[in-house]
C-alpha cells in the first residue's frame, strides 16, 4: 500500500472513532471527547479485542444492539485504581499543614465543605474524612463537615456508598485509625456509619456537568491525567470557581499543567498542593447583591375593568386561549398587529392563520401543557406590510388564584431593534478588527527580534510538554497494569482455592475406596478403568497407576474379565439396577478363590448412567486342581 493509501485508511479509522465516542455520548451522556486519545483508544481496543471485532465502525453497530455492553466498555475505560493514603507523604503534609490551615480560617461554628473529584470506589474520600475527623473529634466533625464525593462511573460510586473493604485494602490505615474509624465484617471492614452520613456520594461529569461550589479544599488526585490539555484546563477553571477564596487544589504526582495554570499557585509543589490565586469574583458580587433586602410591594385590589384596561393597553401583543383551545382575549397591539378583530374572539385558535404561520404555535401549547414550563420560539422572521420584522414569540400555562389551569399565554415580543443593534454592532466590531489588523501589522515589524526568542521558548516549552504528556502516558499504563496485576492475584486466588477443594475431594474419595473391605473397580461408559482401591490390588496384584485408562478386557488379572463382560453389559444400559455372579478365579498369590462380583451402574445426577461400579469380595480358596 502507498504512502496515500495509508494516510487515507488512518484518516478514515479516526473519522470511525470520533463516530464512536459521538455515539457514546449521545446514548449514554458520557463525553470522552476531552481524554487523552492514546490511552482511550487503548482502552476500547482492549475491549473491541475482547468482543472480536476489529473496526470502530463495527463495534459502534454492536453497541447499539447489545445495551449490556456499555456497562464492559466503561469499566474497561474508567480505570478504578485507588487506595487509602496513597503516596503517604503528601497525605501527612495535607494533614499536618494544610488541615490546620483551613480550620484556623474557618470560624468554630461554619461549615467545612469539601470536594473529592473523581472518587472512584470511596477511599480518597474516606481518607479525607478520616483526617479531618482526626483534626476535629468525632463530635465536631459530624457538626461541621461534608465531603462530597463524585465521580461518572455508578458501579464505582454504588460500591462507595456501602463503605466496606477487604482488609488488605486497609494497609496503609494505622492501627489506631482502623480500631476507630472501621467496624469488623465478614468479608472485611466497613466504615463508621454515623461519619459516613458526612461523606455524599454522587455522580459528576467533570467535563459537562458544573461544579459544587464553596468548597474550602478539592482533591482530585490522578483525576486530570487522563483528559486532554484543552479539558484539563476547563477543569482547572471550574475548580477555581468551586473553591472559597483561601481555599486549596490538593492533585496527584502525574498533574503537572497547573503549574503553568495563571489559577492557582504552588504551595508545595513536591507535594502538589496549590492555594487559589484571587481575581475578580462576581459569583461573590452576585452574592452580596442578594443579601441586600428587597422591598415587597403591598397587594392592592384592582377592578375586573382595570385589569381588562392595563392588559389591552400592555405594549407587547398578547393573546388568551382557554382550556378548550378558543381565542378569548386579544390586546390592542395584538388586534392591530396580528390583524384579528373582534369577531375572531370564541373562534378556536386552529382556525386562524396566526395558529400556523410564522411559527406553529400549536405544537408550543402541547409542549407548555405537557412539561408545565413556558415554551420559547426565537427570532422568528415575521414579513409585515412589505417590511422583514423578528419577533421572540413566548407560550405559558395561565393558572387561577387556586391554582387551577385556566388556558394559555402567548406573548409577542418584537426583537428587530436590538437585531439591527446587533447587527450594527458586528459591523463596527469588523471594522475595529480591521483597525486593529492594520496596528497589529506594523507592530509586527517591530517585534521580529521577540518573536525569534518566543519562537526558541515555545520550542523549549513543546518539548516540556512532549516530556509531561509521555509522563502521563506512563502513569496512565502504570495504573492499567496495576489494575490486570490486581486481577491475576484475584484469578490465582480462585484457582488455589478450587484446587485445594479439589485436593479434598480427591482425598475424601481415596479414603472411602480404602476404607471399603472388597475390591472396587469403576470404569467409565466406555469401560475403561477409572478408579482401583487397595483391595483390588491385593486382590489381583496390581496397582492403580497399572490399570487407570485401560479397557476392562485388557486387563491382566486372575479374575476372567471375558465373562464377567456381560455383567458389566447387562448393568450399564440399567439405571437402576445392578447384578451380582460368582466366579471362579486366581488371586496374586496363584491360589484358586471364588470371587463374589457385584455391578452396579453409575449414574449422574441426570440419571444418565455414566460408567459401572465393580464389588469383588473373595468368598472362599479352592484347593489346586490336580
Amino acid at each position: 500500500m502507498t504512502q496515500t493509501g495509508i494516510q487515507a485508511e488512518e484518516r478514515a479509522r479516526e473519522a470511525e472513532f470520533e463516530a464512536l465516542l459521538g455515539f457514546i455520548r449521545d446514548n449514554r451522556g458520557f463525553d470522552f471527547t476531552g481524554y487523552k486519545r492514546p490511552s482511550l483508544k487503548r482502552r476500547i481496543d482492549l475491549r473491541m479485542e475482547a468482543v472480536g471485532i476489529p473496526s470502530y465502525a463495527e463495534y459502534t453497530d454492536h453497541l447499539s444492539k447489545n445495551g449490556p455492553e456499555f456497562v464492559e466498555l466503561f469499566n474497561t475505560i474508567l480505570i478504578n485504581v485507588t487506595s487509602f493514603f496513597r503516596d503517604p507523604a503528601a497525605w501527612r503534609y495535607l494533614a499536618d499543614v494544610i488541615v490546620p490551615r483551613i480550620l484556623e480560617a474557618r470560624p468554630e461554628d461554619t461549615e467545612i465543605r469539601i470536594w473529592s473529584a473523581g472518587c472512584a470506589t470511596g477511599e480518597e474520600a474516606y481518607s479525607l474524612a478520616i483526617i479531618l475527623a482526626d483534626a476535629l473529634g468525632e463530635e465536631e466533625f459530624k457538626d461541621r463537615v461534608k465531603i462530597y464525593a463524585t465521580d461518572v462511573d455508578e458501579d464505582a460510586l454504588a460500591n462507595a456508598r456501602h463503605g466496606r473493604y477487604a482488609e488488605g485494602a486497609l494497609q496503609d490505615v494505622s492501627q489506631a485509625q482502623r480500631e476507630r474509624y472501621f467496624e469488623p465484617s465478614n468479608s472485611g471492614y466497613v466504615f463508621n456509619a454515623d461519619l459516613r452520613r458526612c461523606v455524599i456520594f454522587g455522580r459528576n461529569d467533570l467535563i459537562v456537568d458544573p461544579p459544587i461550589s464553596r468548597i474550602d479544599l478539592v482533591a482530585a488526585r490522578n483525576t486530570l491525567m487522563y483528559f486532554g490539555a484543552e479539558t484539563q484546563r476547563k477543569i482547572l477553571s471550574n475548580f477555581h470557581f468551586a473553591l472559597n477564596s483561601d481555599g486549596f487544589l490538593f492533585l496527584g504526582r502525574s498533574e503537572m499543567l497547573v503549574t503553568r495554570s495563571t489559577l492557582f499557585e504552588p504551595v508545595d509543589l513536591k507535594r502538589r498542593v496549590f492555594a487559589k490565586i484571587l481575581q475578580a469574583d462576581f459569583r461573590e458580587n452576585l452574592r452580596q447583591m442578594t443579601r441586600a433586602p428587597v422591598p415587597v410591594p403591598k397587594l392592592e385590589t384592582a377592578t375586573t375593568r382595570a385589569r381588562e384596561a392595563i392588559f389591552d393597553s400592555a405594549p407587547l401583543a398578547q393573546l388568551v386561549v382557554d382550556a378548550d383551545g378558543l381565542l378569548t382575549l386579544a390586546n390592542i397591539q395584538a388586534r392591530t398587529f396580528l390583524g384579528l378583530g373582534m369577531a375572531d374572539l370564541g373562534r378556536p385558535l386552529h382556525d386562524l392563520e396566526i395558529s400556523y404561520r410564522p411559527v406553529d404555535l400549536r405544537s408550543m401549547i402541547d409542549e407548555a401543557n405537557t412539561t408545565h414550563h413556558t415554551v420559547a420560539a426565537r427570532d422568528i422572521e415575521w414579513r409585515v406590510g412589505g417590511e422583514t420584522r423578528w419577533f421572540d414569540i413566548h407560550v405559558a400555562a395561565l393558572h387561577a388564584v387556586d391554582g387551577a389551569g385556566v388556558g394559555m399565554g402567548i406573548t409577542f415580543t418584537e426583537t428587530t431593534r436590538y437585531r439591527a443593534l446587533r447587527e450594527n454592532l458586528e459591523v463596527s466590531k469588523e471594522r475595529l478588527e480591521t483597525a486593529y489588523e492594520e496596528l497589529q501589522s506594523t507592530a509586527e515589524e517591530l517585534e521580529t527580534t521577540n518573536e525569534e526568542l518566543q519562537s526558541t521558548n515555545e520550542e523549549m516549552e513543546t518539548t516540556n510538554e512532549e516530556l509531561q504528556s509521555t509522563n502521563e502516558e506512563l502513569e496512565t499504563m502504570n495504573e492499567e497494569l496495576q489494575s490486570t496485576n490486581e486481577e491475576l492475584h484475584t484469578i490465582n486466588d480462585t484457582l488455589r482455592e478450587r484446587t485445594e477443594e479439589l485436593d479434598e475431594v480427591n482425598s475424601f474419595l481415596e479414603s472411602i475406596l480404602s476404607s471399603l473391605d472388597a475390591g472396587v473397580i469403576v470404569t467409565d461408559s466406555q469401560f475403561a478403568v477409572q478408579a482401583w482401591n487397595s483391595q483390588a490390588r491385593a486382590l489381583w496384584g496390581l496397582s492403580a497407576d497399572e490399570v487407570r485408562g485401560h479397557h476392562f478386557t485388557n486387563l491382566d488379572i486372575g479374575l476372567p474379565v471375558d465373562r464377567v463382560m456381560p455383567l458389566l453389559r447387562s448393568v450399564s444400559t440399567l439405571a437402576g439396577g445392578s447384578a451380582q455372579e460368582t466366579f471362579d478365579a486366581i488371586n496374586r498369590r496363584g491360589q484358586r478363590i471364588a470371587c463374589l462380583v457385584t455391578a452396579t451402574p453409575l449414574t449422574g445426577s441426570d440419571g444418565e448412567v455414566r460408567g459401572v461400579i465393580l464389588l469383588m469380595r473373595e468368598l472362599e480358596t479352592r484347593p489346586e486342581a490336580e
